[in-house]
């Protein structure tokens, strides 16, 4: 029987790939938490032996009938990005699927009254949302291969799903993953408040300061939720998506919608460690926040 053994909601930003100098000239000479926070969860967490696959819940992967998961053997090629493709340009990425899990993670869509499709087309495209992520926790020295015998694979967010949708594809994630033998670390790839500055006063915001963060209100709010994971409140979180989504989460908050789904919802009781500060990336709101399971499991 498999189980969940980390999850982890994490900034995928563009700033996290760009070299080192460029990062302190747009940050007043300060380096971004987000950077260092990532090379300690790795050490921390991804450089250990006791899991099988990463599944990314990708909030830049956009579908709009139904969910999608990555069911390709193999994932490889060069990532330019469509949005900053002088930031990120020809990226390299190589690692194997889980197409086992990504079909059983579909085969149980009726049970949770959803729609959830395998795709293992090559051509299918990749989002920054996961191979940012991937760059900093599943590259070895090669930087054109994953560590060994790690999978990952990705599954995208719903442009039409509401917080229920999301928590059934959660619900249906945490049964494929106990139906299978795969120990699994789920990563929430996105942001808090998601609101930019517009383009004329965007340069102006480009450092990590929180006082960026596009209102005060924004920012208030983000610090609430941040304060709840942190102290495993995530029925707090829960019972409050309709205010948070006023301020525009990314993707609708999906990526942790779907994470906590496969964890219990609200019985998940798991207190998050932060691995960064919360951050300001041109408007939105950024923090790297990793729940541990707890040693009686996630709804102990």
């Amino acid at each position: 029987m498999g189980e969940v053994v980390g999850a982890g909601l994490l900034a995928h930003v563009p700033t996290i790939v760009l070299p080192e100098v460029t990062r302190r000239e747009l940050n007043h000479g300060e380096d971004t938490t987000l950077v260092s926070g990532l090379r300690n969860l790795r050490a921390d967490v991804f450089e250990r032996d006791d899991y099988d696959t990463v599944v990314v819940l990708d909030s830049h992967w956009a579908t709009t009938v139904e969910f999608v998961t990555t069911a390709q053997e193999r994932r490889a090629g060069l990532y330019t990005s469509e949005e900053l493709p002088r930031g990120m340009c020809r990226m390299p990425y190589d690692f194997p699927g889980d197409p086992e899990l990504a079909r059983a993670v579909a085969g149980f869509a009726d049970k949770h009254g959803t729609w959830i499709t395998p795709i293992d087309d090559p051509y299918l495209p990749i989002f920054y949302a996961t191979v940012n992520l991937w760059t900093h926790l599943g590259v070895r020295d090669d930087p054109y291969l994953g560590l060994p015998g790690k999978r990952w694979m990705s599954i995208g967010v719903c442009q039409t799903a509401d917080t229920e949708d999301f928590l059934r594809l959660g619900r249906a994630l945490g049964d494929a993953v106990a139906a299978t033998d795969r120990r699994v670390l789920l990563i929430a790839s996105g942001a808090l408040s998601h609101t930019f500055w517009p383009l004329r006063a965007i340069r102006d915001h480009e450092a990590s300061g929180p006082e960026h963060i596009f209102t005060p209100e924004a920012r208030a709010a983000d610090e609430q939720r941040i304060a709840w994971l942190r102290d495993g409140d995530h029925a707090r979180v829960l019972d409050t998506m309709p205010d948070f989504l006023t301020f525009k989460p990314e993707a609708r908050f999906g990526h942790y919608l779907m994470m906590i789904g496969a964890l219990g919802e609200h019985a998940c009781r798991a207190p998050g460690r932060l691995y960064s500060r919360y951050e300001n990336s041109v408007g939105t709101g950024q923090v790297h926040i990793w729940f541990d399971r707890p040693e009686n499991g996630w709804t102990s």
